[in-house]
């Protein structure tokens, strides 16, 4: 058994103290699950344990050798391997060159490609992963990139793995699918952290569970021994789980009509009404059209065939500048690289949807900007220490409340939410759906997409259902079940 401990570590960012002497230990031959609200040092815990940052005091030791980086490389010269929320793989490069880039065997000054597949299908075929070594990375699902992921990292031969939101790209059933791999590493006597969201997860996946809040160790479980009601406390202490208000009901004038739209293969003759006020949910597995939906009716994605009538009026050729001068948001799946500028700081994210609104002539009127900015980090409470400082610096739920405040600014007479609670925590959640049962008040609708239909539940007026492109189904939340959802959408299966 290998022991990775974590020693009295300390980080101490200016006027921020990210970790406060934490201590623990992980252990392989199991999963050990490392969760906290965001704010609460679990980022910056794992950023010191893969050498992206150093400690400011503490040690961290690999069995009985003390680990010290400099650089992330370092580490997975140790042995320490990270795979990330966000997907690094090459889409033009075939399985095997994402695996072996920079290190392919070589005969005299020429790649082996013979050795590079060979090895390639062995690593694959001892995962129980079934994907041909060829196959371009662009050809493959979203669960069979994340498993390709795993497999890069496990190619290194590390003796740790940290998974960072491994499934909050796949749907049930795919998830069901990785945990099965992730078992499977259980079994080659690495160590595995594995940091989520999904706190409904932890009892399929998860050993052990170590919980930090604000920096501090809470303590450390296992989960075959506590509740879900235990986590939360140990998480925020106290959490409020909301419900949608029995009073937010919609008007029945007809805000947004979508009539036969058609767009190749992933979006199939759909047509629906959304509400004035209405918090509409679509629902379905990956791949079943609804992210390309969102895309098309926003005009990011060109369709085929139908139309779009916003607000009584037909659009001809929707285009994102035309549908947000009409009044529409789109606050996008990947936040990263579609919904904020990553190198512009907060103020600037806050305002990029409402330039017109803030603008004097050629000119930023700056006491208007800081209205619009403020307004929006009141409003969303976003949590920063310089409202100058790079968006990139937020953690992933405080970006996601900057990428809705932007639309915001823009006074939106309909937002549509693609993934809004992607890794974000229980209380960031939260927030996000009291703003849109706020704009629900308003008269305001909303269009929601997640994978997490316990979400969709809990929070919208109506859902509907995707499979393969086509809606399928149609279902009251007050009359559906968690279990009924999902059968819905697997089709029955």
């Amino acid at each position: 058994m290998s022991i990775l401990t974590i020693k009295d570590i300390s980080k101490r960012f200016p006027g921020t103290l990210a970790l406060d002497r934490v201590s623990t230990f992980f252990e392989s031959g199991k999963v050990n699950a490392l969760i906290g609200k965001n704010g609460s040092g679990k980022s910056t815990l794992v950023k010191i344990i893969n050498g992206a940052q150093p400690a400011t005091s503490g040690e961290i030791y690999l069995d009985d050798e003390r680990m010290e980086f400099s650089h992330p490389d370092e580490a997975i010269g140790k042995g320490i391997a990270t795979v990330y929320q966000e997907l690094s793989l090459i889409s033009g490069m075939s399985v095997a060159e994402n695996l072996f880039l920079g290190r392919f065997p070589m005969k005299g000054k020429f790649i082996d490609w013979k050795k590079t597949y060979d090895m390639t299908e062995k690593l694959l075929k001892g995962m129980k992963i079934d994907i041909d070594a060829k196959e371009k990375i662009y050809n493959l699902s979203m669960w069979q990139c994340q498993m390709i992921e795993i497999a890069k990292a496990m190619s290194t031969d590390p003796k740790v793995i940290l998974l960072d939101e491994p499934t909050s790209s796949l749907s049930k059933a795919e998830t069901e699918i990785l945990f099965d791999l992730i078992k499977e590493l259980k079994k080659k006597d690495v160590i595995i952290i594995y940091i989520t969201h999904r706190l409904q997860e932890l009892w399929e996946v998860a050993d052990t569970c170590t919980i930090l809040r604000d920096g501090v160790l809470v303590g450390k479980v296992d989960m075959k021994d506590t509740s879900k009601k235990q986590i939360l406390g140990m998480m925020f202490g106290e959490v409020e789980v909301q419900r949608r208000p029995e009073d937010l009901v919609h008007e029945d004038r007809v805000v947004l009509s979508v009539r036969n739209l058609t767009m190749g293969k992933k979006v199939k003759d759909v047509s629906f009404d959304l509400y004035k006020g209405e918090v509409l949910g679509i629902a379905g597995m990956l791949g079943s059209g609804r992210t390309e939906l969102l895309r098309a009716i926003f005009g990011i994605d060109k369709y085929d065939e139908g139309e779009i009538i916003f607000d009584g009026k037909a659009v001809k050729r929707p285009t994102p500048q035309k549908m947000k001068e009409m009044g529409m948001g789109l606050t996008p799946e990947d936040r990263k690289h579609e919904g904020l500028i990553q190198i512009a700081s907060i103020r600037d994210n806050l305002c990029v949807a409402s330039l017109k609104r803030i603008s004097n002539g050629l000119f930023i009127d700056k006491a208007r900007e800081e209205e619009f900015v403020w307004n929006q980090v009141n409003r969303l409470q976003i949590k920063f220490g310089d409202i100058d400082a790079e968006v990139s610096s937020l953690s992933g739920g405080n970006q996601q409340k900057v990428v809705v405040g932007n639309w915001l600014n823009n006074q939106p007479r309909l937002m549509m939410f693609d993934e809004p609670s992607r890794g974000i925590d229980v209380n960031a959640k939260q927030q996000i759906f009291k703003i849109m049962w706020e704009l629900s008040r308003q008269g305001i609708s909303s269009i929601v997409v997640s994978s997490e239909l316990e979400e969709l539940l809990e929070v919208c007026h109506r859902i509907i259902v995707m499979r393969y492109g086509k809606i399928t189904d149609e279902v009251i939340p007050e009359g559906t079940s968690i279990e009924g959802l999902y059968s819905i959408c697997m089709g029955g299966e």
